[in-house]
Formats: C-alpha cells, sequence, structure tokens
C-alpha cells in the first residue's frame, strides 16, 4: 500500500503547503495528493489558493507525484484549459503528475453564474469533459461539439511524451460505474468494501484510492476539539456537500455536528495506536493507496510521530 500526504488548500496558504509537501517528503510519505477549490467549506478554515499555481511549486519543491484531489473540470473551469493545466503539471512536476476528476460541488462552481446541474446531468458533463481531456492531452488538434462543450480548432503543443493517468472521484452507483468505465483509478473518501466492490464488478482496474483526516496533538479534547472547529463540515449527511452554495450555507448546516461525531470521523489527540487502528480500516478494506492530512497549523510533530510510529506499522499491515 502506498501512503501519502494529503495537502489541504481550504487551510493552508501557499507557502504554508509547500513546507508541508517538503516534510511530507523527508518523513517518508510516497506521494502527494492537493485539494482543488475555490472556497473552503467554511470561514474558519479561511484560505483557497489556486491549485496549479501550488502544484507548479510543489512538485519543484519535493519529488514526489502529485494528484489533485479532486479537480472539477465541467462548469467554473472549462476542460481545455484543465487539459492545458494538466499537461503542464505533468513536465513540471519532477515525482510526476496525475489528474484526479470528480462532478464537483456547488460549492465551488457556481461562482460564475451558471447554473448547478442535478446529479446525472454532473456526470454526463464530466464524461464529456473526460474525453476532451484525453484528446487534448495527445497532442493533436482537436475539434469538439458535444452536448456540453464546444472546442474549436484547439492543440497543445507543450505535451508530456507519456499518457497522464485520470482518477475519479465517486459516490454511489452510477459514479462508480462511471469510474470503472472512464477512469483510470477510482477515488473515495471513506473505508468502503462495498464502494471497491462495485468498482471492480463494473470492469475497473485501476489503483481504488482513499483520502483521510486525522488530528494529532498533545491533548485529545484539544485535538477534537480543533477538529471540530475546521471540520464541522466532514459530519454534514446525504447530498448536502455537492449542493449548498457557500462557505454559511456548509457553517449552518454543520450547527447540527457535535464534537463526538467529527471525533468519529478522524483519529484525534497523541494516542498513535488509535490513528494505527483508524487508518488501518483502508488497508483492511483493500485500498491500494491512502492519503493522510493533518488538520490545523503546519506542525512538524505530525511529521515526525507519523515517520517514528504510524507509516511503519501501517505498512507492516498492508503487507
Amino acid at each position: 500500500m502506498q501512503i501519502g500526504y494529503f495537502l489541504s488548500c481550504e487551510e493552508h496558504a501557499p507557502r504554508s503547503l509547500i513546507d508541508q509537501a517538503k516534510a511530507a517528503e523527508q518523513a517518508g510519505f510516497d506521494a502527494l495528493w492537493i485539494s482543488d477549490h475555490f472556497h473552503p467549506w467554511n470561514d474558519e478554515q479561511g484560505e483557497s489558493p489556486f491549485v496549479w499555481s501550488v502544484i507548479g511549486a510543489v512538485g519543484e519543491a519535493t519529488g514526489l507525484k502529485v494528484t489533485t484531489a479532486v479537480t472539477c473540470p465541467t462548469v467554473r473551469i472549462h476542460p481545455a484549459v484543465v487539459a492545458q493545466a494538466t499537461a503542464t503539471s505533468a513536465l513540471t512536476c519532477r515525482g510526476g503528475f496525475r489528474l484526479g476528476v470528480g462532478s464537483g460541488e456547488a460549492l465551488n462552481e457556481h461562482i460564475t453564474g451558471a447554473r448547478w446541474p442535478t446529479a446525472d446531468v454532473r456526470l454526463d458533463m464530466l464524461e464529456e469533459a473526460v474525453e476532451v481531456i484525453r484528446r487534448l492531452l495527445t497532442g493533436e488538434r482537436v475539434d469538439h461539439h458535444g452536448r456540453h462543450y464546444t472546442v474549436e480548432d484547439a492543440r497543445l503543443y507543450t505535451v508530456p511524451e507519456q499518457a497522464v493517468e485520470i482518477q475519479m472521484s465517486g459516490f454511489g452507483p452510477k459514479a462508480i460505474e462511471l469510474a470503472a468505465r472512464i477512469a483510470d483509478g477510482f477515488v473515495t473518501t471513506m473505508p468502503s468494501n462495498e464502494a471497491i466492490e462495485q468498482y471492480r464488478g463494473a470492469g475497473g482496474r485501476g489503483p481504488v484510492t482513499a483520502g483521510a483526516k486525522a488530528c494529532y496533538g498533545t491533548s485529545y479534547d484539544d485535538s477534537v476539539a480543533l477538529a471540530h472547529r475546521l471540520w464541522s463540515n466532514a459530519g454534514v449527511p446525504g447530498e448536502l456537500a455537492q449542493v449548498l452554495p457557500s462557505p454559511k450555507h456548509f457553517e449552518q448546516a454543520a450547527e447540527l455536528v457535535t464534537p463526538d461525531k467529527i471525533a468519529e470521523t478522524m483519529p484525534c489527540g497523541p494516542d498513535l495506536d488509535l490513528h494505527v487502528e483508524r487508518l488501518s480500516a483502508y488497508v483492511e478494506a483493500g485500498y491500494d493507496e491512502l492519503y493522510v492530512s493533518q488538520v490545523g497549523p503546519f506542525s512538524q510533530d505530525f511529521f515526525d510521530a507519523y515517520e517514528k510510529a504510524v507509516l511503519p506499522e501501517l505498512r507492516a499491515r498492508a503487507a
């Protein structure tokens, strides 16, 4: 199992993200994920830099592969522009680059004033967008007049020699089936045997990847309080995460989420055995890759603790 570090653009300014990427490499993490947002989930998180600029800096600062987790290439940014950003990132990231895509959230995509589509339409848009991106990444001249996108006489002149892998995030049977059909891997955020079985059963053969959060600190209670303050949105149920349009709406919905509920979603505090046990659920479920994000301000203590105790144990269990 490959264990990487998850860079949270919702919480950190660009230079902090670069510093974390360096610390992750030094601590022995295998690769990097980075979130792609226009807004944070709530005002307490407080950041949201343009991910493609950060990717260029992180890709030069480390030798780790970088994956977006995930980019929505359908509404806010035209897929042809995402294709150009992907091609350039693949050439500038010293450790390699992989594009992670998903159908997105209104939180980030509504900003242009475009209508936020229904779930089925979003998946249809994503399928067409991936087709456009793949064609452009070959360097061919593309004319495309589809149901959702038009590309006229477009060609990327700066493209990598090898094809860029595209992974897809999916929740629910329709999205998982689409990931199996159009993507080179499947992305999720929960340890679910059922989701993996659905992906494999639909013909998916690429790696299955997950992201998780942890809040390491010297006090369990303080760590839970910090995780709740910054990530209470993680307890918002159902499709609300896809349809709520602003950080304020997430803050309102998250008023019903208790600290204990957030503590159930991630390991908190100084007990490294707890961190290992909670993250081992992804090992047991059969994931190929796991990316862990430390909640809160940049802390070298997290990287030191994970290097000494958590990463070795997780790898031993995976082996």
